[in-house]
């Protein structure tokens, strides 16, 4: 089997633009939270907060594929050109057919749905409706418009399943290098934010409403005051290649991808299994031929949900009878939902290089029923030298990521 290493990078999340920005917010504990006005006018909507991406340049994108593209794709488009930047690939390597994508979203643009759908419900009629609309809400936007963009000859494997899509592209990407298949993958995934999807975690009773007028202290993962998560947008992408063609060409390595694991619960459309998250967990570490005790942090799905945290939470201390350090970055940005296995992973990778650990913000007084794990709630200056990375969808699919620090 092939190994497999990060060698490029590119992220747009509410706490910033770049490695440099959200290494800034991390370490100065800065919230990407905003009250959102505009939602108090939509009826019955109780969240009034979110993750907004701001100052990325969609001009940035030639007209031609930004055609095709809703604001996901775009986003996913800006973040990808990054890290194809950031990796030194050439065009002639990005388009030679062992190239390939693997991307997700959890869905197409919802903007252009609500657009589409909101026409079609007045008029009755097809007349008006742009040629390129459904390719900007298929759920595989994103994959399809990188894929173009880039004029990838490889496979292209798109991934839609809620809040893991971008971490099984990640995990797909890497299995496909890591078999011989391809030898570098496009991988990560976006999501835009857009009332729709508040909505539809407000109905479930499960979004953020209490911290309205205080939009820095939601959401609070793993904290006993916990209302719930808040809805947020971002993209981020990892160049993943083939370890001997990257040295061969003296790429800069970000790390190796160690292991990926996923799973189904088997037991709920809707709620989380305590068991298939451990499950996956533990899964992970076999297939990496880990013990618990290798994994220097774990960067925690952790939403602040009641029933979500309280599951992980559980399913963590089974895993790590000693527990590593423990954090959930959704603290800072919100729920990206497709995006956050990839800007996470990011998130992660970032504090690897600087040496520290990012706390959970809001964690004022742990959920006893959270506890038993080492919370850390203030900036930890550290060596990390594996970590893992969780996401937990609906549907009871699960995904878990690891990372070492790369040493020739």
């Amino acid at each position: 089997m092939k190994r497999v290493v990060i060698t490029g990078v590119g992220i747009l999340s509410p706490i910033g633009l770049g490695q440099a920005e959200v290494d800034s917010s991390l370490r100065d504990r800065k919230s990407g939270i905003r009250h959102m006005p505009e939602f108090a006018e939509l009826d019955g909507l109780g969240s009034h907060v979110a993750g907004i991406v701001t100052g990325e340049e969609t001009a940035r994108i030639p007209r031609k594929y930004r055609r095709s593209m809703g604001r996901v794709a775009e986003l996913m488009a800006l973040a990808s050109m990054d890290a194809v930047e950031d990796s030194t690939l050439g065009p002639e390597e990005i388009s030679q057919p062992m190239c390939g994508v693997s991307m997700g979203s959890t869905l197409g643009s919802a903007a252009m749905t609500e657009e589409i759908m909101s026409q079609y419900v007045s008029t009755r009629s097809i007349y008006g409706q742009k040629s390129t609309s459904f390719l900007q809400v298929m759920s595989h936007t994103c994959a399809a418009n990188i894929a173009y963009l880039f004029s990838i000859k490889g496979r292209i494997i798109a991934s839609s399943t809620a809040c893991t899509s971008s971490s099984q592209s990640i995990g797909f990407g890497y299995e496909a290098i890591r078999s011989g298949a391809q030898e570098i993958m496009i991988t990560g995934g976006a999501d835009e934010m857009h009332w729709i999807a508040t909505g539809t975690f407000d109905i479930m009773q499960g979004a953020s409403y209490r911290y309205n007028h205080e939009p820095g202290k939601t959401p609070r993962p793993f904290d006993s005051d916990r209302d719930g998560l808040v809805v947020a947008e971002g993209a981020g992408c990892l160049i993943l290649e083939e370890l001997e063609r990257a040295k061969k060409r003296g790429a800069r390595i970000y790390a190796e991808v160690e292991s990926f694991y996923t799973n189904s619960d088997g037991y709920h459309i809707s709620s989380p299994s305590e068991d298939g998250m451990r499950r996956c967990i533990e899964g992970a570490l076999e297939n990496g031929k880990l013990n618990a005790s290798d994994i220097s942090y774990i960067n925690a799905h952790a939403t602040a949900t009641t029933i979500g945290d309280t599951a992980e939470a559980r399913a963590t201390r089974a895993a790590f009878p000693s527990s590593p350090p423990v954090s959930s970055t959704k603290s800072y940005t919100g729920h990206t939902l497709g995006a956050s296995g990839a800007i996470e992973t990011i998130f992660s990778l970032i504090m690897m290089e600087k040496g520290y650990i990012a706390p959970t913000l809001n964690l004022d007084n742990i959920d006893p029923d959270c506890a038993g794990l080492d919370h850390v709630t203030e900036v930890r200056e550290t060596r990390i030298e594996r970590f893992m990375n969780n996401n937990f969808a609906f549907g009871g699919v699960n995904t878990s990521l690891i990372f070492r620090r790369y040493a020739s």
